[in-house]
């Protein structure tokens, strides 16, 4: 693992940050068109990146998309002719020849993606770290402070 600076880790950091949400949008798009989730490409057209913010070193991030509710109908494979958790309506309350199928466009991309910034985030915080350290216990630096 080399060290790097901390404007260099800073730079990393903020580079990954500000692709990360385009990113989950071009996967999300994909998986959406890959699922066939396209009757009125409404879903597809809805999916959007809002806002990407994050402090002057990129250790603090907000990131945020966004999309229609209806995606997470798509995801867990309700509607309006899945009946409620612990409701009083029951299968057969409803007119449909098979219970919805569950189309995941969103969670599995989502959760590898945060892994990667995670991933991301520890290793350039990591060397930047290993960087200051290493350059507190040099000897050059250490015979400059004891000059003065």
């Amino acid at each position: 693992m080399a060290n790097i600076s901390e404007q260099d880790a800073i730079r990393q950091r903020q580079k990954f940050v500000e692709a990360f949400n385009q990113t989950q949008i071009t996967m999300w798009q994909e998986q959406i068109t890959l699922l066939d989730i396209l009757d009125t490409h409404a879903l597809l057209n809805s999916v959007a990146e809002i806002r990407c913010d994050y402090n002057d070193k990129v250790t603090v991030v907000t990131l945020e998309q966004s999309f229609l509710e209806y995606g997470l109908y798509q995801e867990y494979g309700a509607g309006r002719e899945t009946p409620a958790q612990g409701g009083k309506r029951s299968y057969d309350d409803f007119n449909h020849e098979k219970p919805r199928e569950r189309r995941p466009w969103m969670s599995r991309k989502l959760y590898s993606s945060v892994k990667n910034l995670q991933e991301m985030f520890a290793e350039t915080l990591g060397k930047e770290f290993c960087g200051m350290v290493a350059d507190a216990l040099s000897d050059r630096k250490m015979r400059e402070k004891v000059r003065r």
